[in-house]
């Protein structure tokens, strides 16, 4: 048990590096086995399915109920998500690459929130993870009820004709339903019994090679699309890197007009920045054949945000510094 637990501990301090390192094995796999990457597509539902079980199992149900009476932090993460991005994002639009399929990827995944490493990296910069993990079921019910109405409003009637509602109803279905649910009867089960309690804390040990996983797993299957060059990546790239810095004072600014002690604050900040990409994936790879580029675009902002946000947690505790006594 105390190596399991020292093996724990050691993943947990060195899950950046893990992760880094699960993105450049991805990206290794995809250019030297391209036809591997359909093969992979159909995994990424199951194992996201499975980080987001293991997420939501460390957010009791009670404390849920608790996040929601907490009025000051998840007005604050609601209008930070849902007001204020949108507005950078409208402001950025003006100057994206040409291109419907492109536009399309960019804007599912700048308009929906993080809702899984997002909580590893506010932690390790400070940032007060519990509300955040808290909030997370309600950030992910939101953004899947408020996207499409963004998508609407960013591409207009045309968004019809390429987007449908089942896959938007699948992805909540697949990825908060039954992961939210399962977690919940887990922790009824571990509240009863002694194997439950076993079998939950097991689970919880998994959440470093989940992530992990997941993102081999997605940057291998789409490395592939990118026979056609690396052309789209680069042109979706500086706009990540813009939105980043944006937000890192956008969300500031929200933390501040919201009175929130700096734990939150710091939580505020990268709930702001930190973007949905895993789980709108699914969302991008249901579009027809001519949209594929989209993924792509999807996939190429988890590559520059996990960068980013190794520089978050160094410059977010100076952006938000604790108060110093005497």
């Amino acid at each position: 048990m105390s190596q399991s637990s020292g093996l724990v501990s050691r993943m947990e301090r060195r899950q950046v590096v893990i992760y880094l390192g699960a993105l450049a094995v991805g990206a290794l796999v995809g250019w030297a086995a391209p036809a591997a990457g359909p093969g992979l597509e159909p995994a990424i539902n199951p194992v996201l399915a499975a980080l987001l079980y293991v997420t939501f199992l460390q957010v009791p149900a009670a404390e849920l109920g608790r996040s929601l009476r907490d009025g000051r932090f998840l007005g604050a993460a609601l209008a930070v998500n849902f007001v204020v991005v949108p507005l950078v994002v409208a402001a950025m639009s003006a100057f994206f690459p040409a291109g419907q399929a492109l536009r399309l990827g960019m804007l599912l995944v700048l308009l929906a929130p993080c809702v899984d490493y997002v909580i590893v990296f506010s932690g390790l910069a400070g940032g007060s993870s519990r509300r955040l993990l808290a909030a997370t079921p309600l950030l992910l019910l939101a953004q899947m009820l408020l996207l499409p109405g963004f998508l609407f409003l960013f591409l207009g009637a045309d968004l019809a004709r390429v987007v449908r509602a089942g896959p938007f109803l699948e992805a909540f279905l697949v990825l908060i339903v039954v992961p939210l649910t399962l977690a919940w009867l887990t922790q009824a089960w571990a509240a009863r019994h002694a194997s439950g309690r076993r079998f939950a804390d097991s689970a919880g040990t998994a959440m470093v090679p989940l992530m992990a996983a997941t993102l081999a797993v997605v940057v291998a299957s789409q490395t592939p699309k990118l026979h056609g060059g690396v052309g789209p990546v680069v042109s979706v790239v500086p706009f990540y890197v813009v939105f980043l810095v944006l937000m890192a004072f956008a969300g500031l600014g929200v933390a501040r007009a919201f009175r929130l002690d700096v734990p939150a604050g710091r939580a505020i900040v990268f709930t702001g920045a930190t973007r949905n990409s895993l789980v709108v994936l699914p969302l991008a790879l249901a579009l027809p054949d001519e949209f594929a580029v989209a993924s792509v675009a999807v996939v190429a902002q988890t590559l520059v945000e996990v960068v980013g946000m190794v520089c978050y947690v160094r410059l977010v505790p100076r952006l938000l510094p604790s108060a110093r006594r005497g």
